[in-house]
């Protein structure tokens, strides 16, 4: 486990599973992006609504890649797992992991891009976010 990951436990919940009963893979996303909106508010520091709201600052997803592993089921607990792989000037490379017990369920790597809600354009990652983002970088 890297050092740097955030870390939340995620219940696997009724409506996250489809008739077969494991995780409909869409569910997934909304996971994540539940996972990095906990992320802000609790490993950054940074209040997400305020960001939205205030700030009028986005993060939306521009590239996505997962892999599913294994399936997971309701009553499941998985440990999620957030790092930062790379930061450029306007946009982030996270890695996602999905564990419970041994097993890595899902993993899936996202780039991020800071944009201006008002303007649909990606805007600079400011320096004192940037500092915060790298406390979660992953081991070189």
């Amino acid at each position: 486990m890297p050092v740097h990951a955030f870390e939340k436990q995620q219940l696997i919940r009724f409506h996250h599973c489809d008739p077969a009963g494991i995780v409909f893979y869409p569910q997934y996303l909304i996971i994540f992006d539940e996972l990095i909106e906990d992320w802000f508010n609790e490993g950054l520091g940074i209040d997400f609504a305020q960001f939205h709201a205030t700030q009028r600052i986005g993060i939306p997803a521009v590239h996505l890649s997962c892999d599913f592993l294994a399936p997971s089921k309701i009553g499941d607990v998985l440990t999620l797992r957030l790092e930062v792989l790379k930061l450029g000037t306007s946009s982030l490379r996270l890695r996602i992991e999905g564990v419970c017990g041994d097993q890595t369920r899902i993993r899936c790597e996202q780039v991020r891009v800071l944009a201006a809600i008002d303007r649909l354009r990606s805007v600079p990652i400011p320096d004192d976010l940037r500092q915060r983002l790298q406390r979660y970088a992953a081991p070189a």
